[in-house]
């Protein structure tokens, strides 16, 4: 990194993927994840991670000069969390929340949303544009930060079929399907493969930055 190595916090790791970008750059990271098994490919990766809900890690009294939240956020307790990161981080340090917002073009998304129609109707419902700004604003109204501010980086992705389906059975709305849902992706695999067509999303990554 710009200014030498720092001590990283990654707050539901996961795998590791961002874990791994920020230890390229010269970080020195510890990861926190609650699925053991995620932990174990993470580690596999030479990655240090401890296995734990956040809320309830037990930090040891050690504090970070930057912590992270890569697509997990939503799954942590934001009253307790929040107040936590605020704790662990040392004076002038910065809480990174980003994820991913992906929105489907009109003629794929037709196709998409005739196989959710059958399947898992919930999943056809309008994505609430205000769901990135709640936990911004319940960042701002805690109180514990200095600052709390918002930037989306926009962007447009081509994807494969395989890699398309890959990445939304990983999200929250997917997996709480359910057994349901490998009945669901194998029918979108289908219908998206009859289409043929590209598979496009517009959007962009959301970051959220609070410092102390």
């Amino acid at each position: 990194m710009a200014a030498g190595p720092v001590d990283v916090l990654d707050i539901g790791c996961g795998t590791g993927k961002a874990t791994r970008l920020l230890a390229d750059r010269g970080a020195r990271v510890l990861g926190v994840e609650i699925d053991a098994a995620m932990a174990a490919v993470a580690r596999a990766h030479g990655l240090s991670v401890e296995v734990a809900g956040f809320e309830e890690w037990d930090d040891r009294g050690r504090t970070f000069d930057l912590i992270t939240c890569a697509q997990a956020w939503h799954w942590v307790n934001p009253a307790t969390a929040g107040p936590k990161a605020a704790r662990l981080l040392n004076p002038g340090a910065t809480l990174a929340l980003f994820w991913n917002v992906d929105e489907l073009a009109a003629d794929v998304r037709t196709v998409v949303e005739e196989v959710y129609r059958r399947v898992a109707p919930q999943l056809i419902e309008p994505r609430d544009a205000g769901d990135d700004q709640t936990h911004l604003r319940a960042l701002r109204a805690a109180g514990d930060f200095g600052s709390v501010e918002a930037v989306t980086y926009p962007g447009e992705r081509v994807w494969s079929v395989d890699d398309w389906i890959g990445q939304i059975g990983t999200q929250s709305n997917h997996l709480l399907l359910g057994p349901r849902l490998p009945g669901l992706l194998a029918e979108l695999r289908v219908a998206l493969t009859d289409w043929g067509g590209e598979i496009r999303t517009a959007g962009g990554t959301y970051l959220i930055r609070a410092r102390v």
